[in-house]
C-alpha cells in the first residue's frame, strides 16, 4: 500500500470517527460515502434508502457482497484523540474502521474492475 493511499484512508477514518451517527440516523455519513465513492468513479446504486449505500463494482454473475456496519454508539466520546468526537456518539466499535476498509477495497477494486469476473456489490448499512 503506497504512503498516499493510506494517508488518504488514515483521514478518511479520522473524519469518519470524529462525525459519528447512532443507527438511522446517519445522513451526513451516507452523504460522505457517496461523495467518497463517486470520487473514485464509483456510481452508488439508487435505492429507496435514507441511510446507508449500496454500490457496485463489476459486471454479470457471480456476485459478491462487501459489507461495513456504518452507525455509531451514543457514548461521549473521552479518548482525548484530536479526531475525537464530540457530539454525544462514538465509533466505539470500530464501524469507523469497517467504512474506511471497504472504501478502500472499493477504490483498489475499482481500479481492477476490467478483469473482474463478476460484480462486487458494497453494502454500507
Amino acid at each position: 500500500m503506497s504512503d498516499t493511499f493510506y494517508q488518504k484512508l488514515t483521514a478518511i477514518r479520522h473524519h469518519i470517527h470524529q462525525h459519528p451517527e447512532v443507527s438511522e440516523k446517519e445522513y451526513n455519513t451516507t452523504r460522505f460515502i457517496k461523495e467518497q465513492l463517486q470520487n473514485i468513479g464509483i456510481e452508488p446504486l439508487d435505492y429507496p434508502l435514507k441511510t446507508g449505500v449500496i454500490a457496485e463494482i463489476g459486471h454479470g454473475y457471480p456476485i459478491i457482497a462487501l459489507r461495513a456496519d456504518i452507525d455509531a454508539l451514543p457514548i461521549f466520546e473521552k479518548t482525548g484523540l484530536a479526531y475525537a468526537s464530540d457530539n454525544g456518539a462514538m465509533h466505539a466499535c470500530g464501524h469507523d474502521f469497517h467504512q474506511t476498509s471497504l472504501l478502500g477495497a472499493a477504490e483498489r477494486l475499482k481500479q481492477q474492475e476490467a478483469t473482474l469476473k463478476g460484480t462486487v456489490r458494497l453494502i454500507f448499512q
